[in-house]
């Protein structure tokens, strides 16, 4: 199985973004050296729990910070940017790094209703039209002429440059057969919506055309992980986690995640507690034996080809042992 990691970069109770930052070099390097597929980064704005607000800039300090591992976004939220902008920014990123650049683009917006505005500058958000733009990133990211007219007279610069392998992000299955009929991998976030639907992804592959951008059909799933020497540590690593999911399901917004100590102190009612063992059920937890099981047994039964894993413990030595057991059982 390919291993791939998800990075979004966040900002543990008592830490900072500057060494969130640091933190995340620290991982794309260790998943360099281990054999790790991709690094992606993701987009989230007017957050104080995370510091991925510009991925790209992000994934070109990366790229030259590593060798082999690809490295990219997770994704660019498109309805904030030009087309013309997003290609020329991956190209130039494909200049530096020939063959190992990812363009990952999502749809939603990667922050709340006041953060979205702000990045349209107070006009209305374009929420209607990401099919039209990603089709129109595609011709620019491939020297064509889009049909959008805007876009026809105006190269993408560098032109004739290696293309980056091209994504389409989604979360309920509606971006499925779009992906298949651009000719773009389609990657899923199990972490985000704790659920898997095997329909999904054989819509993809039953209408995916290949691309210059991916000339064969790839479907990645982003899980969330714990992975410790065992099951127990693991819970115990986790539960800062499970209970920000589970108060944010609940209204209550936090800046930061607790501590694994504040964790087990926090008062949690039962109905609370019931919600954690419902999130639980959707991450992968346990021992490196136990995780790379459960990983395989789903892509047996789900037919996807790499499991891209992000991992949000408050110590980054926890995070680091996270991907390290997992190469060691699957890579």
């Amino acid at each position: 199985m390919k291993l791939s990691i998800l990075d979004q970069v966040h900002i543990t109770a008592g830490g900072n973004a500057e060494q969130s930052l640091q933190y995340a070099k620290e991982l794309a390097r260790l998943g360099d050296s281990l054999g790790f597929e991709r690094i992606w980064f993701a987009e989230h704005h007017g957050s104080q729990l995370m510091a991925s607000a510009a991925p790209e800039i992000i994934a070109a300090f990366i790229a030259a910070a590593t060798d082999r591992i690809r490295v990219g976004t997770g994704g660019v939220m498109m309805m904030h940017y030009s087309p013309l902008k997003i290609a020329e920014v991956f190209k130039t990123l494909s200049g530096f790094a020939p063959g190992r650049i990812d363009l990952g683009v999502g749809r939603a917006p990667g922050g709340d209703r006041q953060s979205m505005y702000a990045l349209a500058q107070g006009n209305p958000p374009q929420l209607d039209n990401h099919y039209e733009k990603m089709q129109t990133i595609l011709d620019l990211l491939e020297d064509r002429k889009p049909q959008d007219p805007l876009y026809r007279d105006t190269p993408a610069a560098p032109v004739a440059v290696s293309i980056p392998q091209t994504w389409l992000l989604g979360s309920s299955g509606n971006s499925a057969v779009q992906a298949g009929r651009m000719g773009v991998g389609y990657s899923f976030a199990q972490f985000f919506t704790g659920t898997l639907d095997k329909s999904i992804f054989d819509l993809y592959k039953q209408y995916f055309v290949p691309s210059a951008a991916m000339p064969e059909k790839q479907i990645n799933v982003a899980f969330h992980a714990i992975v410790a020497d065992s099951r127990e540590e693991a819970l115990y690593e986790e539960l800062p986690y499970a209970i920000f999911k589970m108060q944010l399901y609940r209204g209550m917004m936090r800046n930061h995640l607790m501590t694994p100590e504040q964790a087990a102190a926090y008062p949690l009612t039962e109905i609370e507690k019931q919600l954690i063992n419902d999130i639980r059920k959707t991450h992968i937890l346990g021992t490196a034996t136990e995780a790379a099981e459960t990983l395989l047994n789903l892509q047996e039964q789900y037919g996807f080809d790499e499991a891209m894993i992000i991992s949000m413990p408050h110590s980054q030595q926890a995070r680091l042992k996270t991907y390290s057991l997992l190469a060691q059982e699957l890579l």
